[in-house]
């Protein structure tokens, strides 16, 4: 079997890139399927699927996007078109990679139209604009970045032996026999959180998870990961939660790093997913700062480093009340039997007795207002344990249990 990957570029401007892109796919034994989503230019390059057929498969004819052509217009509908166009080659399996190519518009778009296709396709974009943040490009998505250090104007040595290991990059991954599947199984995958703060209750919760015979998912709490882990839910792909770290909340309060969005926390209760909720590493916010120095705003406050530039800063206990508060509103999406543990004698490694963010007055605060928010479904389970001591974990995981078993 030939293995057909996709190029999507805008031949208008890097018409040529992208035919050595093609040459490179087909000199390896692959079939390359080349995408034109430029708009304005005369294509440098002859597409197999054309800026007219991307653009009516994005719900508006070119003729009517060029009567007055802007990037804000077009961009939108190019994606939706070329996001429409390879989904339905993946779904009949006759696609099975993309590369994408450009500077921060070109990039943007690839990306855009990257977003939308399923987790374990293979999708990589070369960019100018790959060695800064790329989190607004990656999402929450396996996309892979490659830097391509030179502007992508023309064919020179080091742009074409980029662009050629790009190219065996794709190909390479659309020839791995790994695929995504989840079997059908009475036990369903379930998708965890954790912080660097709870890896030791993590680790163990693995384990008790697979003695119990289920298959995790851990994901990195960091912003990012607890997105990915809702649209996993929402994808049909995790059945039941373990939200054992819940930085995210507060981060995107107190405009911490770890900041994720305004569904975090909401979906596992809008699809009556069974779930076990620890407010693990919510104390706390993670701030980047310049190494080793406390911002003047936080100077009052009980702070740990994490590392020389990120700043764990503990929260006063009026904004563990507010923390709180936020808590009860995203889970009153709710309506199912939950469990929400409460670890008393530190809710991550940096709080218990002798942390340096030890703060039992916090504490307190912020259970009575989850005690005064929570809906009655969710019960509140407080136990005299820190969060990452074996028999809390081992608790929290048979809680899970016994809800997808019941």
């Amino acid at each position: 079997m030939r293995e057909t990957v996709a190029v999507l570029a805008t031949l208008d401007t890097k018409g040529v890139e992208a035919r050595y892109l093609v040459e490179q796919i087909e000199s390896q034994g692959g079939d390359a399927l080349l995408v034109d989503i430029g708009i304005v230019g005369e294509p440098a390059a002859d597409p197999d699927v054309s800026r007219a057929q991307v653009a009516a498969a994005g719900g508006t004819p070119l003729e009517k996007i060029l009567e007055a052509p802007t990037r804000q217009a077009a961009s939108p509908v190019m994606i939706a078109g070329a996001m429409s166009l390879l989904l339905e080659r993946i779904e009949g399996n006759t696609l099975h990679g993309v590369v994408g190519l450009g500077g921060t518009q070109g990039t943007s778009n690839c990306a855009g139209v990257m977003q939308g296709l399923p987790y374990g396709f293979p999708k990589v974009i070369v960019s100018t604009a790959a060695s800064g943040d790329t989190s607004a490009f990656v999402g929450i998505k396996d996309v892979t970045m490659m830097f391509s250090v030179s502007d992508i104007l023309g064919l020179n040595p080091l742009t074409c032996k980029i662009l050629a290991n790009a190219a065996a990059a794709t190909l390479g991954m659309a020839r791995s026999r790994v695929t995504l599947d989840i079997e059908p199984s009475a036990k369903p995958l379930v998708g965890m959180t954790n912080l660097g703060v709870l890896t030791e209750g993590a680790m163990l919760a693995l384990q008790f998870f697979h003695d119990a015979g289920y298959e995790v998912i851990v994901f990195h709490a960091v912003g990012s990961g607890g997105l990915a882990m809702e649209q996993l839910m929402k994808d049909g792909l995790i059945g039941a939660v373990f939200d054992y770290g819940l930085g995210e909340i507060p981060d995107e309060m107190y405009d911490g790093l770890r900041a994720s969005g305004p569904e975090r926390l909401t979906v596992a209760g809008k699809l009556g997913l069974p779930q076990v909720i620890c407010p693990g590493g919510l104390e706390h916010i993670g701030l980047l700062t310049e190494p080793n120095t406390i911002p003047e705003r936080y100077r009052k406050h009980q702070v740990a480093f994490h590392n020389p530039i990120i700043l764990a800063i503990r929260l006063k206990a009026e904004e563990m009340v507010a923390v709180a508060q936020e808590v009860t509103k995203r889970l009153s999406h709710t309506s199912d039997k939950a469990y929400f543990m409460v670890p008393k004698r530190g809710m991550s490694r940096y709080a218990i007795e002798g942390g340096e963010l030890h703060d039992p007055v916090g504490d307190e605060a912020f259970l009575a207002e989850i005690k005064r928010g929570l809906p009655d479904n969710i019960e509140i389970l407080e136990r005299d344990l820190h969060a990452e001591h074996p028999a809390f974990v081992k608790e929290a995981v048979e809680r899970l249990v016994s809800l997808i078993e019941a």
